[in-house]
Protein backbone atom coordinates (compact mmCIF):
# COMPACT_ATOMS: atom_id res chain seq x y z
CA UNK A 1 0.00 0.00 0.00
CA UNK A 2 1.27 3.28 -0.49
CA UNK A 3 3.02 5.89 2.20
CA UNK A 4 4.25 2.71 4.11
CA UNK A 5 0.59 1.68 5.26
CA UNK A 6 0.55 -1.97 6.55
CA UNK A 7 -1.78 -4.24 4.58
CA UNK A 8 -4.70 -6.29 6.12
CA UNK A 9 -5.62 -9.93 4.55
CA UNK A 10 -8.33 -10.35 2.35
CA UNK A 11 -12.05 -11.55 3.58
CA UNK A 12 -12.47 -14.97 4.15
CA UNK A 13 -16.72 -15.95 2.59
CA UNK A 14 -18.11 -19.28 1.89
CA UNK A 15 -21.07 -19.25 -0.28
CA UNK A 16 -24.16 -18.16 1.76
CA UNK A 17 -22.82 -15.97 5.17
CA UNK A 18 -24.96 -15.41 7.78
CA UNK A 19 -22.36 -13.97 10.02
CA UNK A 20 -19.69 -11.63 9.13
CA UNK A 21 -16.58 -11.06 11.81
CA UNK A 22 -14.99 -7.78 12.08
CA UNK A 23 -11.59 -7.63 13.56
CA UNK A 24 -10.24 -4.05 13.67
CA UNK A 25 -6.94 -4.78 12.02
CA UNK A 26 -4.65 -7.99 12.45
CA UNK A 27 -2.23 -7.93 14.75
CA UNK A 28 2.05 -8.20 13.87
CA UNK A 29 1.10 -11.92 14.10
CA UNK A 30 -1.73 -12.55 11.44
CA UNK A 31 0.69 -10.43 9.13
CA UNK A 32 3.24 -11.95 9.38
CA UNK A 33 1.86 -15.14 8.75
CA UNK A 34 -0.78 -14.07 6.74
CA UNK A 35 -3.20 -15.53 9.16
CA UNK A 36 -6.69 -14.35 11.27
CA UNK A 37 -6.26 -14.51 14.89
CA UNK A 38 -2.66 -16.00 14.56
CA UNK A 39 -1.40 -14.86 17.94
CA UNK A 40 -1.10 -18.72 19.88
CA UNK A 41 -2.68 -16.73 22.91
CA UNK A 42 -5.60 -14.94 20.92
CA UNK A 43 -9.11 -16.68 21.99
CA UNK A 44 -10.93 -16.39 18.66
CA UNK A 45 -9.92 -20.19 17.79
CA UNK A 46 -10.93 -21.53 20.91
CA UNK A 47 -14.65 -19.93 20.83
CA UNK A 48 -14.71 -21.28 17.45
CA UNK A 49 -14.02 -24.53 18.24
CA UNK A 50 -16.53 -24.32 20.71
CA UNK A 51 -19.32 -22.74 18.99
CA UNK A 52 -18.88 -24.27 15.38
CA UNK A 53 -15.77 -26.94 15.52
CA UNK A 54 -13.20 -24.40 13.89
CA UNK A 55 -10.65 -25.08 17.02
CA UNK A 56 -6.93 -24.28 17.20
CA UNK A 57 -6.43 -28.18 17.24
CA UNK A 58 -7.34 -28.16 13.51
CA UNK A 59 -4.68 -27.15 10.18
CA UNK A 60 -5.65 -23.49 9.59
CA UNK A 61 -7.60 -24.02 6.19
CA UNK A 62 -9.71 -26.43 7.98
CA UNK A 63 -10.85 -23.96 10.46
CA UNK A 64 -11.79 -21.71 7.78
CA UNK A 65 -13.81 -24.37 5.77
CA UNK A 66 -15.23 -24.99 9.45
CA UNK A 67 -16.05 -21.29 9.78
CA UNK A 68 -17.91 -21.26 5.79
CA UNK A 69 -19.59 -24.43 6.30
CA UNK A 70 -21.01 -22.48 9.45
CA UNK A 71 -21.72 -19.60 7.76
CA UNK A 72 -19.17 -17.33 9.57
CA UNK A 73 -16.83 -14.92 7.31
CA UNK A 74 -14.16 -13.18 8.59
CA UNK A 75 -12.60 -9.73 7.69
CA UNK A 76 -11.45 -6.39 9.43
CA UNK A 77 -12.86 -3.01 8.98
CA UNK A 78 -10.34 -1.42 8.45
CA UNK A 79 -7.63 -2.42 5.02
CA UNK A 80 -4.70 -0.89 5.58
CA UNK A 81 -3.10 1.83 8.36
CA UNK A 82 0.28 2.75 10.08
CA UNK A 83 1.00 1.10 13.65
CA UNK A 84 4.15 0.01 15.35
CA UNK A 85 3.34 -3.27 17.01
CA UNK A 86 0.04 -4.87 17.19
CA UNK A 87 -2.42 -2.59 19.94
CA UNK A 88 -5.24 -0.73 17.94
CA UNK A 89 -4.06 2.27 20.14
CA UNK A 90 -1.09 2.40 18.27
CA UNK A 91 -3.07 2.76 14.57
CA UNK A 92 -2.18 6.78 13.34
CA UNK A 93 -6.05 7.27 12.55
CA UNK A 94 -4.72 10.14 9.61
CA UNK A 95 -3.21 6.28 7.81
CA UNK A 96 -6.98 4.49 8.49
CA UNK A 97 -8.06 2.93 4.88
CA UNK A 98 -11.24 1.39 5.14
CA UNK A 99 -12.57 -1.85 3.67
CA UNK A 100 -15.62 -2.07 0.75
CA UNK A 101 -17.23 -3.75 3.44
CA UNK A 102 -20.84 -2.52 1.62
CA UNK A 103 -19.33 -4.42 -1.33
CA UNK A 104 -19.16 -7.46 0.39
CA UNK A 105 -22.44 -7.43 2.03
CA UNK A 106 -24.24 -6.19 -1.50
CA UNK A 107 -22.73 -9.16 -2.89
CA UNK A 108 -23.70 -11.78 0.16
CA UNK A 109 -27.20 -11.47 0.56
CA UNK A 110 -27.64 -14.42 3.09
CA UNK A 111 -25.96 -11.91 5.73
CA UNK A 112 -27.85 -11.14 8.58
CA UNK A 113 -25.86 -9.56 10.91
CA UNK A 114 -22.13 -8.26 11.83
CA UNK A 115 -19.96 -9.34 14.77
CA UNK A 116 -17.62 -6.79 15.86
CA UNK A 117 -14.33 -8.48 17.65
CA UNK A 118 -14.05 -5.51 20.50
CA UNK A 119 -14.37 -1.73 21.08
CA UNK A 120 -11.87 -0.43 18.21
CA UNK A 121 -13.55 -2.46 15.51
CA UNK A 122 -17.13 -1.49 17.11
CA UNK A 123 -16.26 2.11 17.23
CA UNK A 124 -14.48 2.00 13.37
CA UNK A 125 -17.47 0.33 11.86
CA UNK A 126 -20.18 2.86 13.56
CA UNK A 127 -18.30 5.41 12.13
CA UNK A 128 -18.49 4.95 8.90
CA UNK A 129 -20.17 7.01 6.74
CA UNK A 130 -22.56 6.68 3.62
CA UNK A 131 -21.90 4.32 0.81
CA UNK A 132 -18.79 2.72 3.24
CA UNK A 133 -20.99 1.71 5.39
CA UNK A 134 -23.21 -1.69 4.79
CA UNK A 135 -26.97 -1.83 5.98
CA UNK A 136 -26.14 -4.48 8.41
CA UNK A 137 -26.95 -4.41 11.84
CA UNK A 138 -23.55 -5.16 13.98
CA UNK A 139 -23.05 -6.21 17.74
CA UNK A 140 -19.57 -5.71 19.53
CA UNK A 141 -18.36 -8.56 21.82
CA UNK A 142 -15.62 -8.92 23.87
CA UNK A 143 -12.06 -8.68 21.78
CA UNK A 144 -10.35 -12.41 22.13
CA UNK A 145 -7.27 -10.21 21.69
CA UNK A 146 -4.50 -11.10 24.67
CA UNK A 147 -4.60 -7.99 25.19
CA UNK A 148 -8.20 -8.00 26.44
CA UNK A 149 -7.42 -10.78 29.03
CA UNK A 150 -9.80 -9.14 31.60
CA UNK A 151 -12.63 -11.05 31.23
CA UNK A 152 -12.15 -14.82 31.57
CA UNK A 153 -12.91 -16.76 28.47
CA UNK A 154 -15.98 -18.63 30.12
CA UNK A 155 -17.77 -15.35 29.94
CA UNK A 156 -16.09 -13.97 26.06
CA UNK A 157 -17.86 -17.83 24.97
CA UNK A 158 -21.23 -16.79 26.83
CA UNK A 159 -20.92 -13.43 25.15
CA UNK A 160 -19.68 -15.05 21.37
CA UNK A 161 -22.48 -17.27 21.78
CA UNK A 162 -25.47 -15.93 22.45
CA UNK A 163 -24.76 -13.24 19.46
CA UNK A 164 -23.33 -15.27 17.28
CA UNK A 165 -25.20 -18.91 16.81
CA UNK A 166 -29.19 -17.46 17.03
CA UNK A 167 -28.06 -15.70 13.62
CA UNK A 168 -26.69 -19.22 12.01
CA UNK A 169 -29.87 -21.50 13.29
CA UNK A 170 -29.06 -24.82 14.11
CA UNK A 171 -27.43 -26.56 10.99
CA UNK A 172 -24.18 -24.94 12.01
CA UNK A 173 -24.03 -25.78 16.06
CA UNK A 174 -21.07 -27.88 16.88
CA UNK A 175 -22.32 -31.89 17.20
Amino acid sequence: MPDGLLRGLPPVVGEAPRVLVLGSFPGEESLCRQAYYAHPRNLFWPIMGELVGAGPDLPYPARLQRLAEAGIALWDVLEGCRREGSLDQRIEPASMRVNALADLVARHPSLRGCCLNGSTAGRLYHRLKGLDRPALPGIVLPSTSPAHARMPLAEKLERWRAAILPQLGPASLRA
